[in-house]
């Protein structure tokens, strides 16, 4: 680690962190420049880059450190349908030609959010692969009833959670820097960090706009109306205290309530930031439960012990659609870490105030048609 660089881990067992991650990590807090760097309880390793973790310096962008999907976050949205009248078999039977190109206006939906017509692309309204889905989910438990009914929120409304991100264009961003940059990192105020933060400002903002798309198509099949709740995001840079913030899978601490997922088998959690506690993580938390196992290895355990039927019914009997056979082995529950011990952690360290607990009831990933 360099002089100037500390380095923190938020958990109450650090012990209990991936070997390789750690060394992501440690690998990270040497970069020349590097400030501050920050582990969060999801963490797990990468591509290179550990994901579930915060990195501050005072004058260096790295793009590498932000990765290819700019702008990845979450949404989450209450609907107009009473949890009461949620019918599984009635809700798949509408989800069909969700993953085709979206036939809107997308030109009008860009400019809305301040982009140019070039960023028009068959991908925006989609999910995406990986770890992206769209989830409902009903409230099985108000934490803090007071703080609920002061935000003014329902427990009876079915909620929908949507996880996608930029898409290509952040790939195609990040794959432009490595190539003429590599991973030294830009200067902050030179033409080239300019020009990257500019084309990262824009993959932010097609990101949001792309989850609000994806909300309006799974509300128009199912025939309700909706109201976004929150949307955050968990790939970014980002100015803070008169430096650069990245953050590589890590939910922001300072943009109001956060929705902490778990697998797709687990539930989730709507939270608040403490704020007099924030900095202490660099005004991050973790994004969701973090993978215990990588995408090779879920598929060479799970494939062996179950049938892809087993994987669409989970222990809290929800019902999941994946129709990519082998996606549906990489995400299964058990690839992912214990999400109420990711949330334990982040309240040992007074980072956040529970809300409430929210019940997977569907979760989409792809289907053929």
């Amino acid at each position: 680690m360099n002089e100037e660089s500390s380095l923190k881990l938020v958990a109450r067992d650090p012990a209990r962190f991936d070997p390789l991650a750690l060394d992501q990590l440690e690998a990270t807090s040497r970069l020349e420049g590097m400030g501050r760097v920050v582990g969060l309880p999801d963490l797990h390793a990468g591509n290179g880059i550990a994901v579930g973790a915060a990195f501050w310096s005072q004058k260096r962008i790295w793009p590498h450190l932000v990765g290819s999907d700019i702008g990845c976050g979450m949404a989450l949205w209450e609907t107009s349908l009473a949890v009461r009248k949620f019918r599984v078999g009635k809700i798949e039977r509408k989800l069909h030609g969700l993953d085709a190109p979206w036939d809107g206006p997308a030109a009008h939906a860009l400019a809305d959010a301040g982009l140019p017509p070039e960023l028009v692309s068959p991908a925006l309204g989609t999910i995406g692969g990986g770890n992206h889905f769209v989830e409902f989910q009903a409230i099985e438990e108000v934490v803090a009833p007071d703080r609920f009914a002061e935000l003014g929120l329902k427990d009876d409304c079915v909620l929908m959670m949507v996880h996608s991100g930029s898409r290509g264009l952040g790939h195609a961003i990040l794959q432009e820097q490595m190539a003429r940059h590599g991973t030294v990192g830009l200067h902050d105020g030179t033409p080239d960090a300019d020009a990257y933060l500019q084309r990262h400002n824009q993959a932010v903002a097609w990101a949001i706009v792309n989850r609000k798309v994806i909300a309006g198509r799974f509300l128009d099949a199912l025939g309700m109306s909706g109201k976004c709740m929150l949307d955050i995001v968990h790939n970014s840079v980002t100015r803070h205290r008169e430096g650069w913030l990245h953050r590589k899978g890590a939910a922001p601490a300072d943009c109001g309530l956060v929705v902490i997922p778990g697998s797709r088998g687990d539930f989730s959690y709507l939270v608040e930031p403490v704020p007099d506690r924030a900095e202490d993580a660099l005004c991050s938390l973790a994004h969701g439960a973090g993978r215990k196992w990588s995408r090779k290895d879920a598929h060479a355990r799970l494939s062996r012990r179950y049938r892809v039927a087993d994987l669409q019914r989970t222990k809290l009997s929800s019902h999941v659609i994946c129709e990519d056979r082998r996606l549906i082995f990489e995400e299964a529950p058990e690839a992912y870490k214990d999400i109420a011990s990711v949330i334990a952690d982040l309240e040992a360290t007074g980072l956040i105030r529970v809300i409430a607990r929210l019940r997977p009831l569907l979760s989409y990933k792809t289907r053929a048609s």
